[in-house]
């Protein structure tokens, strides 16, 4: 058995498909390509992290490298410390998966994500150490040695996210946060009562178990309701790595990432800070969102799902904003990867200085409805082949026009293609999109499933 990185490093169920021993492998293969003397290692709080930390704490010091302990933090936190100190860096996280998954993401040193070639050379490097004939070359022994040290990154982590408001405060919102039991539990409120919002937190008590369960950016129904009993001005719910972040307005209703990137993106142009007055999103964007950036004159430039991708184009082009209907965004001029936390204070930031409600604000876009249906195909690489089906998909996208939007496009990691569609009624997207499913299952051909329904219309349908 063996590993392989997908579109945000490597998963799997803690203890089956990420057992230590493949861990421990991994951390030496890390310390072999990645290099440096020194790695920042950070963990939510799942159960299992304690396990895959020691693990990947094992491999690293195996191959000579000291670890440096972050302790529980979200992802963005740990990317902050490997650009602050300059180090490679891993976090232990399966973002919002259910709390048996867990996960390895590594920066490089400067708090980037790794390219595909970083990552193909750690999978052969990890490959070489898995084989029959062993791994090589013995590793250091005596004080060759690394050594692991406590290193906690919260304190500075906070501060270096309230240091982005520019000594700007947000002194009287009221703001219900919901931290999904996961690695915002700490850090979040300190950060917000310190700028002195009136911060009402719910779902802080993680148990190693209970992370983003019915909580956090994939279920903000119980954030809504306490933000209507509260009377707040705002809700923030993150997910349980704290790296993605939906909001919810004083009605109760959710502000998805797509809106949030459009009120960003016109509060960073109206401050002359929105770089070529360009956004980067990914084609899961809703139709909506480029209407609105279209009729404010913002030029979009769409990407592949995954926030690595948009930041890839960011970095590219030199933009300043970006990020995923998920939730994940991108505020390349102060972070190098997507913040739930400094995406809320961003959004507070614009509260206050305009003194608009955020049920105000969101009005910059009209979400058109967006039903997504997973379905199961025998070989999903055959869609790009599938002439006829390309037809069919072709004839309902001039049917539609301008008032619809047609997107399949094949799993990155499962064996199902996808299918989305958005319309002016929710009614057209479903009959839309089963027809469509339905094309694809004749096509494409698995007869156990016509396509189920993946949260339509709900923050972070993506998927990957």
């Amino acid at each position: 058995m063996t590993l392989r990185f997908g579109t945000d490093g490597v998963r799997g169920v803690a203890n089956l498909d990420l057992t230590p021993e493949l861990v421990v492998a991994l951390g030496r293969a890390a310390a072999r390509v990645l290099g440096g003397d020194c790695f920042l290692v950070g963990r939510d709080t799942r159960v299992s992290g304690p396990m895959l930390q020691a693990a990947l704490s094992a491999g690293l010091t195996a191959e000579g490298a000291d670890v440096a302990d972050l302790g529980v933090l979200p992802t963005p936190g740990v990317a902050w410390a490997s650009a602050s100190e300059t180090r490679p860096a891993a976090m232990i996280s399966a973002s919002h998966n259910p709390f048996p998954d867990n996960g390895i993401k590594f920066f490089a040193p400067g708090g980037r994500k790794l390219s595909d070639e970083a990552e193909r050379r750690l999978e052969d490097e990890l490959d070489g150490l898995l084989a029959v004939d062993g791994p090589g070359p013995a590793g250091p022994t005596g004080d060759g040695l690394g050594r692991v040290r406590a290193h906690g990154g919260q304190e500075r982590y906070a501060e270096a996210l309230t240091d982005t408001l520019g000594g700007r405060r947000l002194d009287g919102l009221s703001v219900v946060v919901d931290c999904a039991h996961g690695a915002a539990s700490s850090v979040a409120p300190l950060v917000l009562s310190s700028l002195g919002v009136h911060v009402t937190v719910i779902n802080d008590r993680p148990d190693g178990t209970n992370i983003n369960l019915d909580a956090g950016s994939n279920h903000p129904e119980g954030l809504a309701a306490t933000v209507l009993e509260r009377g707040a001005d705002v809700g923030l719910a993150f997910d349980g790595d704290a790296d993605r972040m939906v909001a919810v307005d004083h009605t109760g209703a959710v502000v998805d990432g797509d809106q949030l990137i459009a009120i960003c993106a016109l509060d960073l142009r109206s401050r002359k800070l929105l770089a070529d007055d360009t956004v980067v999103v990914t084609v899961m964007a809703n139709l909506g969102f480029r209407q609105a950036m279209e009729a404010n004159g913002i030029t979009v430039v769409e990407t592949k799902v995954g926030d690595r991708y948009v930041l890839e184009a960011l970095e590219r082009g030199g933009w300043s904003l970006g990020g995923e209907q998920s939730g994940h965004v991108i505020f390349r001029d102060l972070a190098t990867t997507g913040d739930g936390i400094l995406t809320g204070l961003q959004l507070l930031d614009v509260m206050c200085r305009t003194g608009r409600q955020l049920a105000d604000l969101a009005q910059v876009m009209t979400r058109l409805p967006q039903v997504l249906r997973n379905v199961t195909v025998a070989d999903r690489h055959a869609l790009e082949r599938a002439v006829e089906l390309g037809a069919e998909v072709e004839a309902v996208r001039r049917r539609m026009g301008d008032k619809g939007r047609v997107l399949i496009r094949p799993s990155g990691t499962e064996p199902v293609v996808r299918v989305m569609v958005e319309a002016v009624t929710l009614e057209e997207a479903e009959a839309t999109c089963a027809e469509l499913c339905a094309a694809v299952s004749r096509s494409l051909g698995d007869p156990g499933d016509a396509g189920s329904i993946d949260t339509p219309t709900a923050p972070g349908a993506a998927g990957s």
